[in-house]
């Protein structure tokens, strides 16, 4: 079993492109004699998002938004890895998940929260589209289109006992048995071999990406790109003094 942990409580495990990198260093060729994959986090809080401020400070780099564009799709290379991973992937969840977590989170095979776990996607209210690591196909098809259409337009916060019911979450304990409930969990899964635990993966990958119409995923980092860029070209405007 591997732990991979994200590690910057101080932010709230904002996702930064650093962090990327070294997930998709873990992630993109796990050992194959590995078994299971538990995400976690350090800290309060399991992930708050993405690093905003970095984004926004890419564009004064690039005010045509490619260093936003290589952020998303570095974004939707780990959230593809880790659903496609040979291995079971397992989200170990505390506290908030906030847009990036929770997609980081939704991309695992499985997924145990604390009673303390809550979800939210607030990125309407920030300006922003939801539009990071293949997030809105996924939890369309986890959750069903009527309950994701609210969850996205109110900006609402999902509870973990919500969250269990909507299948965000599998499993719901105390804090304190969180880390025996993915232990047990991922126990018998570790006996399993290889080879048949590596093509049930595959099939089950493969039937899930069959029942959706269409995958725009591939376009999150465009669609990013350019609503930040709009928002900041349109702040920069409004910023300058009135011609004379």
């Amino acid at each position: 079993m591997l732990h991979v942990e994200l590690d910057s409580p101080a932010t709230g495990n904002a996702v930064t492109s650093a962090m990327l990198d070294e997930l998709l260093a873990v992630l993109a060729a796990p050992d194959p004699a590995v078994r299971v994959i538990v995400l976690s986090a350090a800290g309060r809080d399991f992930c708050l998002g993405g690093d905003r401020d970095e984004l926004f400070a890419g564009l004064d780099e690039d005010p045509t938004g490619g260093r936003i564009r290589s952020y998303g799709d570095r974004a939707r290379r780990v959230c593809e890895a880790l659903t496609s991973s040979p291995a079971v992937t397992v989200a170990r969840v505390q506290g908030r998940a906030t847009g990036a977590g929770f997609a980081l989170a939704l991309a695992c095979d499985l997924r145990v929260g604390a009673d303390n776990a809550v979800f939210r996607l607030p990125e309407l209210a920030l300006g922003l589209p939801v539009a990071w690591g293949g997030l809105l196909p996924r939890l369309l098809h986890e959750v069903g289109a009527a309950r994701v259409r609210e969850i996205i337009l109110t900006g609402r916060p999902v509870g973990a006992v919500e969250a269990r019911k909507l299948d965000i979450l599998q499993r719901v304990v105390s804090a304190e048995e969180l880390d025996a409930t993915v232990e047990e969990l991922a126990r018998p899964i570790t006996r399993r071999s290889e080879a048949a635990l590596r093509v049930t993966k595959t099939l089950l990958v493969s039937h899930a990406s069959a029942t959706r119409m269409a995958d725009a995923s591939v376009l999150d980092s465009e669609l990013m790109a350019s609503v930040i860029a709009a928002a900041h070209y349109t702040r920069s405007m409004a910023a300058r003094p009135p011609a004379s």
